[in-house]
């Protein structure tokens, strides 16, 4: 970024699948949208795929807050206001998701999400006591079907090296596909 400008190379167009409440719709756990100066430049340079993973499953916004509970027989996702265990469903919707994308070069998830996250996430024992950070499960799930891929959340990319290097990754990615097509 120079200035208020992104600049990049125009030609080709990276496929990049974005967390939708990243000023894509209003559809976090508040009814609110994350607004980041970021994603608002690249969006105009790449081809972009929205997805929310818990409006996806039926739920609403706004809605109840959401957890990872983890034991050490696995971890679930969790509604605690409504004592509903919502991780086959998060798994289902994250395989048929990440089954149904084409070709793509790249994530931008939205950080510390229960669902979406990719680090930083708290993690929650049964009694409902902070025992450590870890993955949302859809995150978690990106990282493990797209291991070759840059997968990041927009905290990180407010440093500049992680955005030089994310823009760097996703358009020779996206290069790539085009000259293997």
């Amino acid at each position: 970024m120079t200035g208020d400008k992104l600049i990049v190379p125009s030609s080709v167009k990276p496929r990049v699948v974005f967390s939708r409440c990243l000023g894509f719709a209003c559809c976090r756990y508040d009814g609110m949208c994350i607004s980041d100066e970021f994603v608002d430049k690249l969006r105009e340079q790449v081809e972009c795929i929205t997805v929310c993973p818990e409006t996806e499953i039926g739920l609403g916004v706004p809605r109840d807050p959401i957890r990872v509970i983890s034991t050490q027989n696995g971890r679930t996702l969790f509604q605690p206001s409504t004592g509903r265990n919502l991780t086959g469903e998060m798994q289902v919707f994250s395989a048929a998701f990440l089954d149904s994308l084409p070709m793509i070069d790249g994530f931008i998830l939205k950080g510390r999400s229960p669902s979406c996250g990719i680090k930083g996430v708290e993690q929650f024992s049964p009694e409902g006591k902070i025992i450590g950070k870890g993955t949302g499960i859809f995150g978690d799930a990106v990282m493990k079907r797209f291991p070759h891929l840059v997968v990041e959340d927009e905290g990180r990319l407010k440093d500049r090296k992680n955005r030089e290097l994310f823009l760097v990754k996703i358009f020779a990615f996206a290069r790539l596909r085009k000259q293997t097509g």
